[in-house]
Parts: C-alpha cells; structure tokens; sequence
C-alpha cells in the first residue's frame, strides 16, 4: 500500500505549457507516472510530450479519468486554477507554486475542506511512493521503497533524510512535503492519520522547522491517540533569532510563539524522539529499526 499516490493514480499538470510545466511533464514520464492530460487556457488542443492539452479541467475530466492534480502555474493564478480542480472533484490537488498570497490560500483549503478533497501545499515539493508514483517535483532517483514514511515542511530536507535513508538502505513508504507557507491543505496531523491507516509505514519521520504551531498540535494529537507507531523527529530553524523570516514564509519565530524549542518540548513530551541533527537521527534509525 502507499498513502494518497500510487501506480495507478492518473495525474493532470495545471499549467503544463509553462517551462516548469514542461520539465516536470518530461521528470514525471520517466518515473512512470500515468500523466493523463494537462491544461493551459488558450493553449488547447497541444501537446507536450505526447500528452494532450485541454483549455479546462472539466474538458480534460470529460476525457480521462484523473485523480489528481499537479498545479504548476504563476501565484496570481493559483486561486482559480485550485478552485477548478476542487470544483471538479478531483481528489488530490498537489499545489507547487510559492508566494501565492495567504488570503487565497485560506480561501482554497476552506473550500476544500468542504468539498472533503485533499490538498498538499502551496509552496511544497508535493507527495512520492517510491517505485509506484508521485505529483511533485522531487528527483526519483533518491528516494527508495520501504517502510519509513516522511512529513516535511521543507522539501529541501525531504531530499536530504531520503537520500541519506536510500545510501543506508532503509527506504521510504511515501514522502510528504506538505509546505512552507502559514496557510497549508495537509498538515502533520492530517498525514500523521494517514500513516496510522497504512500497514506499509512502521516509522514516521516528522521534519518540521520554526514558526507557526503546526508541530506543537501534532504533538498534542500524538499524545492524546497515544500514537501506536514510533515517532522520530527533527526541527530546523534551532538557532535562527527571533522576528526574523528563515526561508520559508511560514518560517518566522514571534515572541513566545513557533521556536524551536516549544516544538522540541511538545513533541519530547509526546514520547517522540527528537534529534539536533538529521545525522543523528539517521543513525538512531540505524541503530533502532
């Protein structure tokens, strides 16, 4: 099993005539993606690779079964290309772009929640089941199938745990960017469901960095589910100063809210192992699993 992607998911790229679009129609064929359809208003009737262009969703969905999308498009489009997936019931709306504006991103998980459709972003790498799919942007190639699933806010320290866990030999059941932004669809405690439900993942690994209190509640849930599969953990961001941006939007310390440290003490106080780096993680995973 996997969560949310897998060999048979058929993917749509919102976007794909774009540069960005065009690359990671070319990525997503080599990893043996079902890239069904994609969509560029105006530019219907093209096609990129082999794949067929349409001017909307609906006039793609009219012609393919697809059960998520990949949006791939400028930030002042991003509201109206996720509102037409959303609207069109697509299931899995993977977001890509960053700097799309907060007020929109409210505006499309609101709608999503009330649609029960699945969004992973904005401003995330998307989402990789080793050796069976992805709708994202990382590089196949570091990831591996196994047993480890992954949660990140950072898509950069996804590729870093991954490939690290790859060159030791543990593989990963799938990865999950869920973004860097203050407004995201998925969060830790969302995946963290999912992974409860896949007999795939026997270890989570949970990246998380300062900023916001998405940890500090996932430690929370943690703790009152008793959750039953063991927990590692790392936080980025430990010595970054206070009311300072690191990166990501998301990634700002305000004054007794979202460091470092209270994430360090909800999750320690959840039973989750917390490490200061990822080489020590890896190794207690080494070591323990």
């Amino acid at each position: 099993m996997s969560v949310l992607v897998d060999e048979n998911t058929n993917v749509l790229i919102q976007g794909i005539t774009g540069s960005q679009g065009k690359t990671h129609t070319k990525l997503m064929q080599e990893y043996n993606v079902n890239l069904v359809a994609g969509v560029t208003p105006g530019k219907g009737d093209e096609k990129i690779y082999g794949v067929p262009v349409y001017n909307t969703v609906m006039q793609a969905k009219n012609e393919h079964q697809i059960d998520a999308s990949m949006i791939l498009v400028p930030p002042p489009f991003v509201y109206s290309a996720a509102c037409e997936a959303i609207e069109n019931g697509i299931s899995l709306v993977v977001i890509i772009t960053e700097h799309v504006p907060i007020q929109d991103s409210v505006k499309i998980t609101r709608l999503s929640q009330k649609k029960n459709i699945t969004v992973i972003g904005p401003n995330t790498i998307g989402i990789i089941s080793p050796g069976k799919g992805k709708v994202g942007i990382m590089p196949g190639y570091i990831y591996s199938e196994g047993n480890i699933g992954i949660i990140s806010r950072s898509g950069t320290l996804t590729h870093e745990i991954s490939s690290n866990l790859t060159y030791k030999n543990y593989g990963q059941s799938t990865c999950i960017g869920i973004g860097g932004d203050p407004v995201i669809g998925l969060d830790f405690i969302k995946a963290l469901k999912l992974f409860l439900k896949d007999p795939e993942t026997e270890l989570v690994v949970l990246i998380g960095e300062i900023g916001g209190t998405n940890e500090e509640m996932a430690a929370r849930y943690i703790k009152n589910t008793n959750y039953p599969k063991p927990i590692y953990s790392f936080i980025a961001g430990q010595t970054a100063p206070e009311g300072k941006k690191m990166g990501h939007a998301g990634a700002i310390v305000s004054k007794d809210m979202g460091s470092a440290q209270s994430k360090i003490d909800a999750l320690k106080d959840a039973g989750v192992k917390t490490f200061d780096t990822l080489e020590e993680l890896i190794k207690s995973i080494e070591i323990n699993f």
